[in-house]
């Protein structure tokens, strides 16, 4: 078998995904943008069943699966979604002398990943996971 697509321009399609997010969340590098997109995702896997968040990973591109189950501590306890606010906060703490996160932050992430994955399979993968889960990603 061939290598996969997805991982021959895995590189090229996470830079794509990087200055895309970069640019709708107004930030000035992709060093910034990184610390808030690894925010973002740890946030939402905090809230998630190891089982979801394997079905979560499962869609995403390689990079963002990486960077997704990196540093994952699974036996830490699950924490329960929040107001919007409540976890962008949580966002913005991490390494929170390097990170600038916006306000929006998980809208941002929301809306630019939406662009660079198979939306189709998203969903489906959405439609399995609890309600709060599904409104996370939200476009």
């Amino acid at each position: 078998m061939p290598m996969p697509m997805e991982y021959r321009r895995a590189s090229a399609d996470f830079d794509a995904f990087m200055l895309d997010l970069r640019d709708q969340a107004g930030l000035a590098t992709t060093h910034q943008t990184y610390t808030m997109l690894q925010a973002v995702l740890q946030v939402f896997r905090r809230r998630l069943t190891v089982n979801e968040a394997v079905a979560f990973a499962g869609v995403l591109p390689p990079v963002l699966r990486a960077i997704f189950v990196s540093d994952w501590e699974i036996d830490e306890p699950r924490r329960e979604f929040g107001s919007r606010a409540t976890m962008s906060r949580e966002a913005r703490e991490l390494r929170s002398d390097h990170n600038f996160s916006t306000e929006t932050a998980i809208d941002d992430v929301a809306s630019v990943l939406r662009r660079h994955v198979d939306v189709a399979a998203f969903e489906r993968m959405l439609d399995g996971l609890p309600q709060e889960a599904r409104a996370f990603w939200k476009d």
